[in-house]
């Protein structure tokens, strides 16, 4: 098995805790809100929502992926999951790992750090457009969260 390490990070308007909020603690029900055309529904298939847990993501295609949750720290704004099952994962890659942890900036707002190792079956080798093909949705994701929190300021405080 072969991993390949990409280290993004996403800048915001909005304070850490808000983020964390909205796009992790609320995510099943802010997501199909918010990008219908990106989630079309989450449920929890295994697990009472702390580490270990396994949600099952349907897409609007009716593609679908299963995240398991492998960490949360709610005081440091961070959590780490991985995408184990699915449609996007293809026959070359095992399982997707992400660790995101949202950082305090001086004027108020955010950085979002994210690291995304992509996990291959045997020597498979890794396709890097995959990778910037989920940057570019985690990207649009964490703009629309940020578009929703700034147009709903009292939201998530």
């Amino acid at each position: 098995m072969g991993v390949f390490t990409f280290d993004d990070e996403f800048t915001s308007t909005v304070a850490p805790a808000r983020l964390f909020k909205a796009s992790v603690l609320d995510a099943d029900n802010l997501f199909p809100k918010i990008a219908p055309q990106a989630a079309k529904s989450a449920e929890t298939v295994e697990g009472n929502g702390g580490p270990g847990t396994i949600k099952k993501i349907t897409f609007p295609d009716g593609k679908y992926v299963k995240q398991k949750l492998d960490s949360i720290d709610h005081n440091n704004f961070s959590y780490s999951h991985s995408l184990i099952e699915g449609d996007v994962l293809g026959a070359e890659v095992e399982k997707i790992s992400h660790e995101t942890k949202f950082v305090a900036t001086p004027n108020g707002g955010s950085i979002i750090k994210v690291t995304t190792k992509f996990h291959t079956v045997g020597d498979a080798q890794f396709d890097e457009a995959k990778a910037k093909e989920g940057k570019e949705k985690a990207a649009g994701l964490f703009k629309l969260v940020e578009g929703y929190l700034q147009a709903n300021p009292d939201a998530y405080n």
